[in-house]
């Protein structure tokens, strides 16, 4: 099977490798010409995944169409806010009957559409499967053992993912929960982003264990809201995400938590970044589908207003402490 990984960041990278380990003709696609000429002549990607030796049978294209051409497989990982454009771009080189799967994980900002809907809207006529769960994208390149879920309503597009993925350290399973398992993806983000700002203010274990459980609950609660199956965010695209990014040393997202909680701007801690920190612009995204579905996200709120209307974020602790008294379950 012939497969093309859109997207040359450490993510897309990871699974173009995974791909090509599993004896799969891959091609990576990447924007960066650097990234190109180092995955085509060294077998490594530096900017994004340094230190860590690709396949050998792994080849780059800066060309989206030739890239294309033929693939039955298209992994798309590019930023959840250059998705749309990306896919549409070369919308009319996919191959007819190719299955489209994508990695990214977010809510597109001015439509708040789930990435498999904005690839299904960008490339219309392809069955798309979402990929999520815990996973590093320098972890599932170096060899650790890792689990995640492909979830699609058509079952045969996902387990055609997941055969094509699956391998000794590399373990996926399936789902047809497409909106709880795209949620859990990217809420999980905003929750690392507020984790961070909790570890940056110097608070111990006790209030970040609170955060991670009530933060779970509101993931819950939207993605139920929503039409997702509740027991999906118990699972690895939901509870399992939530710990690896809300505890990891390699989340972006607690990284610029922490940077703020430290007393650095929004700004300051998005500064010099290659990688985007998905969880900043999933805090815009997750705040306007709670409102526009009437669901209460207290957590979300109070990192919106800390990320973008400068609320000190010892007052917003305080605020989320001092909250009417009520029953832990809805």
């Amino acid at each position: 099977m012939r497969c093309t990984v859109v997207g040359g960041g450490a993510w897309g990278t990871a699974i173009a490798d995974r791909l090509a380990r599993n004896g799969l003709a891959t091609i990576l696609w990447a924007r960066e010409t650097d990234v190109v000429d180092a995955v085509n002549s060294r077998h490594e990607n530096p900017r994004f995944l340094p230190t860590i030796a690709l396949a050998p049978n792994l080849v780059a294209s800066g060309d989206m169409a030739a890239a294309l051409h033929g693939a039955q497989l298209v992994v798309y990982a590019a930023p959840s806010h250059v998705l749309r454009t990306v896919v549409a771009s070369c919308a009319q080189h996919i191959a007819p009957g190719a299955v489209l799967s994508v990695a990214t994980k977010g809510i597109e900002r001015e439509t708040l559409a789930l990435m498999t809907d904005v690839v299904g809207e960008a490339a219309p006529g392809h069955a798309v499967v979402a990929v999520s769960g815990p996973s590093f994208a320098a972890e599932v390149a170096q060899g650790q053992p890792t689990a995640v879920v492909a979830a699609c309503a058509h079952h045969e597009a996902a387990k055609l993912v997941q055969s094509a993925m699956s391998a000794a350290a590399f373990r996926v399973y399936t789902s047809d929960d497409v909106v709880g398992v795209e949620l859990g993806g990217a809420l999980k983000n905003v929750m690392a982003v507020a984790t961070g700002i909790l570890d940056g203010l110097g608070l111990g274990f006790n209030p970040r264990a609170a955060l991670m459980t009530r933060g779970l609950a509101e993931m819950t609660r939207l993605g139920v809201a929503l039409g997702a199956k509740s027991d999906t965010f118990a699972g690895l695209a939901g509870l399992g995400d939530l710990v690896l990014t809300c505890t990891g040393a390699l989340s972006r997202n607690r990284a610029v938590g922490v940077a703020i909680g430290q007393g650095q701007s929004l700004e300051e801690a998005l500064a010099g970044k290659d990688s985007v920190a998905e969880g900043v612009l999933n805090t815009q995204s997750a705040k306007a589908l709670a409102d526009k579905v009437g669901v209460e996200m207290p957590i979300v709120d109070a990192t919106h207003r800390i990320l973008f209307d400068g609320w000190s974020p010892r007052d917003a602790v305080a605020e989320l402490m001092a909250r009417e008294l009520r029953p832990e379950r809805d």
